[in-house]
């Protein structure tokens, strides 16, 4: 006979498979979009075993899934609400733990360091797409932005930017974005561009949190 107690321990699975830090890196970079174990394994710097290890782990809490091409295994999202519970898990985490913001603070030093621009939120990207007063630029390597990006975002990964500034627009801001919240390559970008005397600012979520609220994606 089934228990609450059989229920809260198998919920408990999802949390067990989300209690890792390579994990939830790895489900940053899988909701760009499927990719290789070796693909995963580079961006969240780890072996090629370990990556599968841990893998194996969220495929059995179901928050991923796994096709064959080929020789290979491609790793995609089960649901594009695991991109909703870790945006959750983060807002729970700066609310409440000091060490989250401390970090992130640390983190992020030197991308508002006089406090006078902040990240452009999603109501505001909305509206500046909307008029045409912004133009978007993806950070994130050519083979992420081929599985999904932003309406009109220009794709210049960060380390073409310099040898690609004449596909960016002088006037009007630009707004950078790539993976997630704590993405660093439209940090990067933004401070390169500030220093060559662009308007410019980032977006404060990723491609993952805009698709997950279903809005437009190309």
């Amino acid at each position: 006979m089934t228990s609450r107690q059989d229920l809260f321990d198998t919920l408990a699975k999802i949390g067990k498979a989300l209690g890792s830090g390579h994990r939830l890196m790895l489900l940053e970079r899988i909701a760009q979009g499927e990719a290789s174990v070796e693909t995963l394994a580079s961006a969240a710097d780890l072996t090629v075993g370990n990556a599968s290890a841990h893998l194996q782990h969220l495929r059995r809490a179901g928050l991923v899934t796994a096709t064959r091409a080929g020789k290979q295994m491609l790793y995609r999202l089960t649901d594009q609400r695991i991109v909703t519970l870790m945006s959750l898990m983060r807002e729970v985490a700066e609310t409440n733990l000091a060490e989250m913001e401390r970090l992130v603070s640390r983190l992020f030093a030197d991308d508002n360091a006089d406090g006078a621009l902040e990240a452009v939120s999603r109501d505001e990207l909305l509206a500046g797409l909307k008029t045409g007063s912004v133009a978007l630029l993806d950070v994130r390597p050519e083979n992420e932005f081929a599985a999904g990006h932003l309406p009109q975002a220009i794709n210049i990964p960060l380390e073409q930017l310099e040898s690609m500034l004449d596909k960016l627009p002088r006037d009007r801001e630009i707004v950078a974005y790539c993976r997630g919240p704590y993405c660093v390559l439209s940090h990067e970008a933004v401070q390169r561009l500030r220093k060559l005397g662009y308007p410019v600012r980032r977006f404060d979520e990723g491609f993952p949190e805009w698709k997950a609220a279903g809005l437009p994606v190309h």
